[in-house]
């Protein structure tokens, strides 16, 4: 518990200008014989948290195309989120949640604001919808990249998307199944891959094209200030519209986004700073520079990129493109079980 608010709330507190070094302490009381964890009995069907972006979506079709039992599963009624399951065609749960109405009359009063582990909150409920749902798997889209940290501050990793990072993961599956049930199985089936992989295989399922949407616009508390396009001027747009250009035709990605973000001089700064040019990551979920380096020098070779303002700005001609390909061929550290592993082989 100690470890997940540490961890999870470091970028508020970097951001804050605060330490959380003991500042929390959290008293439990040993084990009761009775809290130990229960055999409950659960048939194969996969529940899959659908986020309106292009990784749930790669796990539903590689589930789905397998013949597995799948059901999506929905916080709120972001339209995002409800277009791309109604695409995919399945089931769904739907949960939805009340803010307190004190928590926005702190923040009018001056009290600290900023970001929380929210994937470490979902998750806890999604693994309770699952068990009501008859779900004997919960399968997260968090990829290789989420375990990065953006910075290092005073010794402390500073990841906006620690609750996602495959130590969270381990931390939640293993008390999960020490603590609460092992009938339960909680894993990121994307885990291996590297984002641009992820964004080839998404490529390939071109009907969710005019739906799917990561920008965080979308998804704004009040429905009436939800954006209804991507907004064109955000790290989740720059990282996911290069993360496309490898793999989905130049008309197709002008017109999801409605407009060549990368041949637009003033995007130049948030495109260096995905690419590792700048003091640290972006604060959002996005790849790893890394992964972003490697694709702008590819697009540095690619007739149809290479003119933009943005790509001779930051790849130049191109170079060597061994970091690129490597972005297909890694696999990196997960917790996935081998049954789901092979789905997600052959869904290649």
């Amino acid at each position: 518990m100690q470890v997940f608010y540490e961890r999870g709330l470091a970028e508020f507190a970097y951001r804050n200008g605060l330490s959380l070094r003991d500042h929390l302490e959290f008293a439990w009381e040993p084990s009761a014989p009775d809290s130990d964890p229960v055999a409950i009995d659960l048939p194969r069907r996969t529940c899959v948290p659908v986020g309106g972006g292009k990784d749930s979506i790669v796990t539903l079709e590689c589930l789905k195309q397998s013949g597995e039992d799948v059901t999506a599963f929905a916080l709120g009624s972001a339209e995002p989120i409800a277009a791309c399951i109604a695409t995919a065609g399945v089931p769904a749960l739907r949960v939805h949640r009340r803010l307190d109405s004190q928590l926005f009359a702190l923040n009018q009063n001056g009290a600290l604001n900023g970001h929380v582990p929210i994937t470490g909150i979902l998750s806890t409920i999604v693994l309770a919808a699952a068990v009501l749902a008859g779900c004997d798997t919960v399968a997260m889209s968090n990829e290789h990249s989420a375990s990065v940290p953006n910075l290092v501050a005073d010794g402390v990793e500073v990841n906006h998307q620690y609750s996602k990072s495959l130590d969270f993961e381990g931390m939640l599956a293993d008390y999960l199944c020490s603590r609460i049930t092992p009938g339960l199985s909680y894993f990121s089936l994307l885990r291996p891959l590297s984002e641009i992989e992820i964004a080839r295989r998404f490529a390939g399922s071109p009907q969710y094209l005019p739906v799917f949407r990561s920008c965080n616009a979308a998804f704004k508390q009040s429905p009436t200030e939800r954006a209804r396009t991507w907004c064109g001027n955000c790290p989740k747009c720059r990282f996911v519209f290069l993360a496309l250009t490898p793999f989905v035709a130049r008309p197709a990605l002008l017109e999801i986004f409605g407009r060549d973000l990368l041949d637009d001089p003033a995007q130049g700064d948030g495109f260096a700073e995905l690419c590792g040019q700048r003091s640290h990551k972006p604060f959002e979920c996005v790849g790893d520079v890394g992964e972003s380096a490697a694709v702008m020098t590819y697009l540095g070779q690619h007739p149809d990129w290479r003119h933009d303002a943005v790509v001779r700005r930051l790849a130049g001609g191109g170079g060597d493109l061994s970091a690129y390909h490597a972005l297909f061929r890694v696999r990196h550290p997960h917790r996935v079980p081998d049954a789901y592993l092979g789905l997600l082989d052959a869904s290649r």
